[in-house]
Parts: structure tokens; C-alpha cells; sequence
């Protein structure tokens, strides 16, 4: 599936290349849309300076298109070295019905983690680096505003802190079921509580980072986990910002958090983040699913801004 911004999307027949011999054929099984970096490449909102930047570990054309872009693949080996065959995978890997890889390109799923949630991963990895990011604390006081993807699972990793309290935030009130699922006190914006000790916006909108420097206390962290592509985006630095000496700071997965750099590679963060998603809660945060043959109109619904949907989980055959 070839993105062809703006707003334009197609399914393209293509040969795969010979096989090379530690190379492993994959199968795909299931694969996840990114509501954010997807739909942001689809509806051509990437500013140019990023183009390179934004660049996916397997894309395949330039942006700002027409591009090959996707990194959340699972499937099974079919051929290669014979200690893989048979294996299902985690691959970093575009929306594609079978590709061949690197050995060291694929992640084998633990046993416990199965093939349809084990699309989760990317998002995992990113949720796990900004907690780096982040260093929340035992006992802290956390709010997450955002109630996504990335929001769900950064709160839930935070509800794991012992004595940690924690507030999942979004302006859709029918979301209180995910809170319940995941674990975590749900609410409102108008119901958040305030003085937190830590923030983590991951909304994207400009209303959820006004609400987040607004709730933090004294002294406070706002981690700003939302990408805004093009779209300018006001941060309110008047009012208390600065008596009440806030730190904001960007979180972004592309990088390890420099407080694991040092001791930590992306494969190991990504085996980590892997290990991480032997829990079902998580699968409340998939709740849609559709055939690889209706990606092109997949992809038109999701860049709608009025489509709630959560994780978008592709089916192949």
C-alpha cells in the first residue's frame, strides 16, 4: 500500500527481490495504521524540514510522496534459515502482504503475546521511551491527557508505579470504558485534577497542551508527546508558566531517552516494549479491523477528523 498525499492512497503489485542468503521471507498476518504519523504523511501535513527525519525504517519512496510508509507489521517466517521458519515476527515494516528482511530485522513474539496484538508494539516503544523521558516517580501524581493509542499505554505503564496516582484525560466522555479497562481513573477535562506532579499531553491538539501546563504543580514536567506536522500550534507561556517553573520537554521514539542511550539500542527497547504487551487489557485499545484489500478507503476514514477510532488493526488472508 503506496501513500500518494495529499489525501490519496493505492494498492500496488510488485515483485520481491531474490532472496539473500540470512534473509528471511515474512509473511504478513496483521499490520496497524499510526492515527498519528500515518495520517499526517497521507494527508501530505509533513513540513519539508522533516522530510528525512520522518523517513521509516524500511520506507520506500521519498516524501513528500508518493511513499511506502507503515512500521507496525507481524507475520510469520516462511522461508529462510530454518531455526525462523515458522516463527511469527514483529517487524518494523510498511502495509504489505509479504517482503523479505534481514534476520536482524524481525523481532520473534514471545509466546504469550499474540500475532493480533503484538501490532502494538511500535506504540509500546514509544510509550516505554518517554516514560524514560519522563522519570515518573513512586507515589507521583500523574495526569495523561489524551486517551489514544499512545495515551492509553503510557497511562497504564504509569498505573504500574507503586502509590502513583493517575488521571487519564480526553474530551470524549464515552472513552470512560477504556480508563476501566486499562486500569486507570478516568475523566473529563473539566473534572482533572489539579497540581500534578507530572503531565504527559499526548491529545495533539492545542486545547489538551493548554490544559496540561494548566494542571501541573509547582515545579512540574509537561512531556509533550503529540506531533503537530505543519500545523502551528500557540502554547500559552504566560499566565503561571512561569511562577510556577515548569519544565516542558518533548518526547519522540526516534531517539532512545539519553537517560538509556548509553546502555540501550532500539532492538532492545523494542524487545522490551514486545515483553511488555503479555497483558489483554491492552486489546481494548484495538477496535477496529479491516481486510488489506480496503486499506485505500481504511485510510480516507481515518485522516477524517471526526473518526474516533483507536487502533485500526489490518487483516490479511
Amino acid at each position: 500500500m503506496w501513500l500518494r498525499p495529499p489525501n490519496d492512497s493505492a494498492i500496488i503489485e510488485q515483485a520481491l527481490p531474490s532472496l539473500q542468503e540470512g534473509e528471511l521471507e515474512v509473511r504478513t498476518c496483521f499490520s496497524a495504521v499510526s492515527r498519528g504519523t500515518e495520517t499526517l504523511v497521507y494527508t501530505g501535513a509533513v513540513p519539508a524540514s522533516e522530510y528525512a527525519r520522518m523517513r521509516a525504517p524500511f520506507q520506500e519512496g521519498e516524501l513528500p510522496g508518493p511513499v511506502k510508509h507503515g512500521y507496525a507489521n507481524v507475520g510469520v517466517v516462511e522461508a529462510g534459515p530454518g531455526e525462523w521458519l515458522g516463527r511469527a515476527v514483529f517487524c518494523l515494516y510498511p502495509h504489505q502482504t509479504r517482503y523479505r528482511v534481514a534476520a536482524d530485522a524481525v523481532i520473534a513474539l514471545p509466546d504469550d503475546v499474540p500475532p493480533e496484538r503484538a501490532i502494538l508494539a511500535a506504540n509500546m516503544e514509544t510509550a516505554v521511551n518517554a516514560l524514560w523521558d519522563a522519570a515518573p516517580g513512586v507515589g507521583d501524581r500523574i495526569t495523561v491527557i489524551g486517551a489514544g493509542v499512545v495515551g492509553g499505554l503510557v497511562a497504564s505503564l504509569c498505573a504500574r508505579l507503586p502509590g502513583a496516582d493517575i488521571e487519564l484525560v480526553d474530551i470524549d466522555p464515552r472513552k470512560a470504558g477504556l480508563g476501566d479497562a486499562l486500569g486507570v481513573r478516568f475523566v473529563t477535562p473539566a473534572q482533572a485534577s489539579g497540581a500534578r506532579d507530572l503531565v504527559i499531553h499526548a491529545s495533539a491538539s492545542e486545547a489538551g497542551l493548554a490544559q496540561a501546563l494548566a494542571l501541573a504543580g509547582f515545579e512540574a514536567t509537561v512531556l509533550e508527546m503529540s506531533w503537530h506536522g505543519s500545523r502551528e500550534v500557540r502554547v500559552p507561556l504566560g499566565q503561571a508558566f512561569h511562577s510556577q517553573r515548569l519544565m516542558l520537554r518533548s518526547s519522540q521514539v526516534g531517539a532512545v531517552s539519553p537517560t538509556h542511550r548509553a546502555r540501550w539500542d532500539h532492538r532492545r527497547r523494542l524487545i522490551l516494549a514486545l515483553s511488555l504487551l503479555a497483558d489483554a487489557r491492552f486489546d481494548a485499545l484495538i477496535d477496529a479491523e479491516a481486510p488489506f484489500e480496503s486499506l485505500p478507503e481504511v485510510m480516507a476514514r481515518l485522516a477524517r477528523p471526526d473518526d474516533a477510532t483507536l487502533c485500526q488493526r489490518i487483516r490479511y488472508r
